[in-house]
Order: C-alpha cells, then structure tokens, then sequence
C-alpha cells in the first residue's frame, strides 16, 4: 500500500463527507469544521501511513495552501453581499476595521510579549496574524446567497462578513512591520514601511481590484457580441478566473491581493447587481471554498495530533484565551458604540471574531521571508487559538443566531433572509 493510495482515500472520504454534513449539521450546534478537524486528528492518529502535516516541516506548502483557500473564499464573500458599497451603509465594517482590527494587533502583542515572553518582532506577527476574523470557517455567522434584495442582510452576518472580506488585506502591513523588525536593527524600516507597505501596496491592491472587478463585470455582462458575453454561458469556473486574475496581476504589480480579490469580487457584483450569474459564480466558488476548507481542517487536525501545540507554555494559552474571551469581544462591542444595530448585535458581532485559516497564512508566509525567535512557540499559539474558536464558535453559532433571530423578529428588525442559510 502506497502512501498516496492512503491520501486519496482520506481525501476522497472527506470530499464525500463535505457534502452531506452540511445538510446533516444544518441548525445544529455543531459545526462542519468541528466534524472535519475531529477527522483529521482521527486519521492522522491512525497508523495508516498519512504524510507528516506539521507545518513547521513545510512552510511554504503550508503557506501557499492556506493562501489559495483564503483568496477563494474571499471572492465567495466579495460576491454574496447584497449590500452596495456606502459610507453609511458599512458604517459597522469601517469601525471593525479602523478601530477594532488595530486595537485587537495592539493588545495581542503587548500580552505576547509582556504575558508569553516574546520579543518584540514576534510579539507583533503573532498579534498580527491573530488580527484578521476567518472567511473560511466563518460561513455559519455569514450572510447566505447573492439575492435581488440589497435590505435582506441583518446586521450581524453583513458586518462580520464584510469585516472578514477585508481585514485579511489590511492585517498584512503590520505582518510586513514584525518582518522588517525581525530583519533590520533600529528604527529606520519605518519609512519605507509607510510608503511600501502602508500606503502603495494598500493602493495598489485596492485599484487593481476595481480594475479588474470593472473589466470582468464588462465582460461578464456588457459585450454586444454574445459569443463574448460570458454570463449567458453560465459558467461557474470562470470564479476561479478572476479570483487567481485578480489576486496575480495585483500581487505581480506589488499591491495586496487580498484586498484585490474582494474588491474585484465587489467590482464583479455592482456591474449587474441582480443578475442570476452571480449565483453561478458565488455556487461554484463556494464549492471549492468547502473542498479546501476540508482539506486544511484535515491538516490542522493532523497538525495537532503531530505534536503542533506541545510547546504551548501555560503565559501563551492565557494570551490565546484573552484574545477569544476578552481583547476581541470587548474592542468589537466598544468599536460598534453608535454603529447600526442594537446592542446585543453588537455583542454578538464582537464575540464571533472567528480566527482560522487566514492567521495560518499570515505566520507561514512571514517565517518564509525573516527568521523569528520562538517560531514554535508562535505557531503553537494561533494553533490552540484557531483550535478553541473553531469548537467555541463552532458550538457557540447556531443557537446563539437562532436566538438573535427570534428575537430581530419579534422587534420588526433586520430577520434572517431565506437565502441566509447557506
């Protein structure tokens, strides 16, 4: 028996798995990457001859699987918000952002380097990896399907939806910044890390995805020539098409592809807001999200069991757990202070900061490009933190939004949309 043969069939069980759960699971209080990260540590703790996934081992496959699940989901989420892009409109998500997301980088590094005993360089990747809110596993507090009703999302799914379709790009410069701590001595990166890091790249990423979300949305849905007019041949492969054209093109140019590909998904979606292609690409882009999804919770789970979280010092679980239970809810619930929503949305916005595969990114890709002290350590941490949410949340999501749902239909609010259940 071939060490493939035995990937194939772990695979092959989980792809199969991947679409019966979800119906078997649907409003119960357990969720799918519960149920998958529990098969990949049962799996890889057999010995049945499954690769090492210590991602420690393998960075850069390490970093360049988490990195293609997180561009597609990331279109997943730019193309499902039914909402158009406003001021007031996303006021929530702006707060999140702006306030709540650098907040949070602030408060994990300080407790990294204060409670964890990190250096500073790493205190600073470790909050910054922890920053972004997960569009992979985050799909059970999200909003569901493209629909023609730009009112039909609640509060709730719209902001941590939208706050996880960005965050993911403007969480890197301050992964940017703990590299150039680790790789300089001094203070003297921090120009060129404004100008490169903070403001071109940010730039950059933001109009090239509105360059590329214009001209597909135009090729979509505007030629004269129907040979050309892509949505009528209803194609949903071409989701991948521009999310990897997206995510290339703005990454080859220097800028952020993160924050290009939800752009771009965004630009895609206002070209034609009702049109019935989007749910084509937002199905098949979806997916793919669950097949990768499956994939990585198998690995995370594999990961575990392999000992990933055995340097875990008793400094860095209190530094996790802060993050889970106090740092995120308390800056997210304060952030929203005047925001849309009434305050028990806002506490449950707060306290659904899901962290996942997006934090792995971020570390995998920044021990490929500068040496940090403490790199097991590190990964040990967003390990057990991506662990805890993943069975906190994954508990936590279904009776909680049940409730919050009841009880927005009781007052007349914003209720759960009929296509908010995927």
């Amino acid at each position: 028996m071939q060490k493939s043969d035995v990937v194939f069939a772990v695979v092959g069980v989980g792809a199969l798995l991947a679409g019966i759960l979800p119906r078997l699971l649907e409003r119960r209080p357990l969720s799918m990457p519960i149920a998958f990260l529990g098969l990949g540590m049962l799996a890889f703790g057999l010995p049945i001859g499954l690769p090492d996934a210590d991602p420690l081992a393998h960075p850069e496959v390490a970093e360049h699987l988490t990195e293609v699940g997180v561009i597609v989901a990331l279109m997943g989420a730019g193309l499902k918000i039914d909402r158009p892009l406003s001021r007031t409109g996303w006021a929530s998500t702006w707060r999140l952002l702006a306030i709540a997301m650098p907040v949070t980088i602030a408060a994990v590094a300080l407790l990294g380097w204060w409670w964890a005993g990190l250096v500073p360089a790493a205190a600073l990747l470790l909050g910054a990896s922890l920053a972004p809110t997960d569009p992979v596993l985050a799909s059970d507090v999200q909003v569901g399907e493209p629909t023609d009703e730009e009112d039909s999302e609640d509060e709730v799914r719209f902001a941590l939806t939208s706050e996880a379709g960005l965050n993911d790009g403007l969480a890197f410069p301050f992964v940017y910044a703990a590299i150039a701590m680790a790789s300089t001595a001094g203070l003297g990166w921090i120009g060129e890390w404004v100008w490169q890091d903070l403001v071109y790249k940010m730039v950059v990423g933001i109009g090239g995805g509105l360059l590329v979300g214009k001209l597909l949305g135009w090729l979509f849905f505007r030629p004269r020539a129907e040979a050309l007019r892509l949505a009528r041949h209803s194609e949903g492969f071409l989701a991948l098409a521009a999310t990897f054209l997206a995510y290339g093109v703005v990454e080859v140019a220097g800028g952020y592809g993160f924050l290009a590909v939800f752009v771009a998904a965004r630009g895609i979606r206002a070209a034609e807001r009702s049109h019935d292609y989007h749910q084509v690409l937002h199905d098949f882009a979806e997916q793919v999200e669950r097949l990768l999804t499956v994939l990585l919770l198998l690995l995370f789970g594999g990961a575990v069991v392999g000992g990933l979280l055995k340097p875990l010092t008793w400094q860095a679980v209190l530094v996790g757990l802060a993050l889970i239970l106090v740092v995120r809810p308390l800056v997210g619930f304060l952030s929203l202070r005047g925001a849309p929503g009434h305050a028990a949305e806002h506490g449950v916005i707060g306290a659904f900061g899901i962290r996942g595969i997006g934090s792995f990114y971020y570390l995998s890709y920044a021990l490929t490009h500068a040496a940090f002290p403490d790199a097991d350590l590190i990964w040990a941490t967003i390990g057990f933190v991506v662990l805890v949410s993943v069975v906190l949340h994954g508990v936590a999501v279904t009776p909680v939004m049940r409730l919050l749902d009841r009880a927005n239909e009781r007052t007349g609010g914003p209720g759960r949309s009929p296509a908010a259940t995927g």
